[in-house]
């Protein structure tokens, strides 16, 4: 199949999935803002947060490896499996181990008092990461997008009757985000005949070798991403408290819109690196992916800024509407988060998981040295400057060093000025307080970043009427 034609055909499956199904929960916000007190919803954000690290600690990172893996047809699905099924077993062990000593030793109370919905969101989160990657990996988008699309009006309708209908307040919401994905994971261990690949019998110990060579460089990756995506909101919790994390959680509704194109693109991205990797780049593919992705990111971007103070008056209620001053910042890590996926499906698909680890790891030193810069001073709002910032880092380094692999001709000048632009747009909406000035200063310099990207946007339409 042409390249081109099996990117757009995976990108297509995984719209279908995502967009529909997240937008639509994305307009649930004012449903969370209204029934979820600050302090519950950053109760939910802090356990969620936590899972996020210790996931890939106490399986090894498996599910990456399952997804290099699972690519590579010369490695049996069976040994890919039984491997990954038995990491999870004992992580699952070790999570209810650990558990169990907060509970004798008296630890933390909150952490007792939610044990329960804690374990069982472990428990449904390391499933659904596994069988989500080995089911990429095999390339069955058509069931993954079938599940995902499921998984997430589930989630929705549950949200909706544990919180709107029977009012069961944070367990609902808990609830309603265990039940959803557990759905999905049943669905997808049928459809692809999970049961039948694993053999706990056999040892695989060559195969095993291999993939904990492969993914032991990813949790120092996995940790680093987390430090960037979530370590801020223990800083927060530290000096702001509980209710403000609330605040800063619900802060990232807006700039999902953004994160739902890059997931969608990232989760097709990687199968078409791995696959049709070449180095030299002759037909100018990976080029031409780069611009065309980098531009409808950043013209995204720029647009959820123009229109955040809008958008927060219609989703946030009460007292999350002060969450708009977070925003910007926000997208624009998710920017960057976004290209440095892109640049990353370089490193896939050569197995080199090493640089993935090094550029992380930078990323979450800046990230944690800024949060405790700048909180202190000017409270959340300098949590979201420091994830903005370090995953600025991370794409610089991730693009300097994919120069060994493969070599992109891109603008990088005119790309950087368009990303400074973006700066200028963040720093207005703070300080211009007017409506009406405000939004032709902001037009102005979306227009701006439109004429910086003439001829991205002339490669885009000549790959529409001639498909590249």
């Amino acid at each position: 199949m042409n390249r081109y034609k099996y990117l757009l055909k995976n990108i297509g499956l995984l719209t279908f999935s995502n967009f529909a199904t997240k937008m639509l929960s994305f307009f649930l916000v004012p449903l969370y803002t209204n029934l979820l007190t600050t302090t519950e919803y950053g109760t939910y954000d802090l356990f969620n947060t936590t899972i996020g690290v210790l996931l890939p600690i106490l399986t090894l990172n498996v599910q990456e490896a399952v997804l290099r893996f699972s690519i590579d047809s010369q490695i049996s699905r069976q040994s890919i499996v039984t491997v990954a099924t038995r990491y999870l077993l004992i992580s699952n062990l070790l999570f209810v181990g650990g558990l169990g000593a907060n509970a004798i030793f008296g630890i933390n109370e909150l952490v007792y008092q939610y044990s329960l919905f804690f374990f069982l969101m472990y428990l449904v989160q390391s499933m659904s990461s596994t069988l989500i990657m080995y089911v990429r990996g095999i390339d069955k988008i058509k069931e993954l997008s079938i599940s995902s699309a499921l998984a997430s009006a589930l989630t929705i309708a549950f949200n909706i009757l544990f919180l709107a209908i029977f009012r069961w307040g944070l367990a609902g919401y808990f609830l309603a985000n265990i039940f959803g994905p557990l759905l999905q994971c049943f669905y997808l261990m049928i459809k692809v005949n999970i049961f039948a690949e694993i053999r706990l019998h056999e040892k695989f110990e060559k195969e095993r070798l291999s993939m904990v060579l492969y993914s032991k460089p990813l949790i120092a990756n996995s940790i680093a991403w987390w430090v960037n995506n979530a370590s801020d909101r223990y800083v927060v919790i530290f000096f702001c408290g509980l209710a403000e994390n609330g605040i800063y959680s619900v802060a990232s509704k807006i700039p999902s819109i953004l994160n739902i194109f890059q997931t969608i693109f990232n989760q097709a991205w990687t199968l078409s690196a791995v696959r049709d990797f070449d180095a030299e780049d002759k037909d100018n593919f990976f080029t031409n992916t780069y611009r065309i992705y980098n531009f409808l990111m950043v013209i995204v971007c720029s647009a959820i800024i123009v229109v955040d103070k809008i958008l927060a008056k219609l989703l946030y209620a009460n007292d999350f509407y002060i969450a708009w001053r977070y925003v910007p910042w926000l997208t624009i890590a998710i920017l960057f988060g976004a290209i440095s996926g892109y640049i990353g499906g370089f490193f896939a698909a050569v197995k080199d998981s090493k640089i993935f680890a090094k550029s992380t790891l930078y990323g979450a030193f800046t990230n944690i040295l800024l949060n405790l810069l700048l909180v202190p001073f000017i409270g959340v709002l300098g949590a979201s400057i420091a994830t903005a910032l370090s995953y600025l880092e991370v794409w610089a380094f991730r693009y300097w060093h994919s120069r060994k692999y493969i070599k992109i001709n891109n603008r990088l000048i005119r790309d950087c000025i368009s990303y400074a632009v973006l700066v200028i747009q963040s720093v207005v909406l703070l300080c211009i307080y007017q409506d009406l000035i405000l939004y032709i200063i902001e037009l102005i310099l979306f227009t701006i970043i439109l004429l910086v990207h003439l001829d991205d946007i002339s490669l885009l339409i000549r790959a529409r009427h001639e498909k590249l």
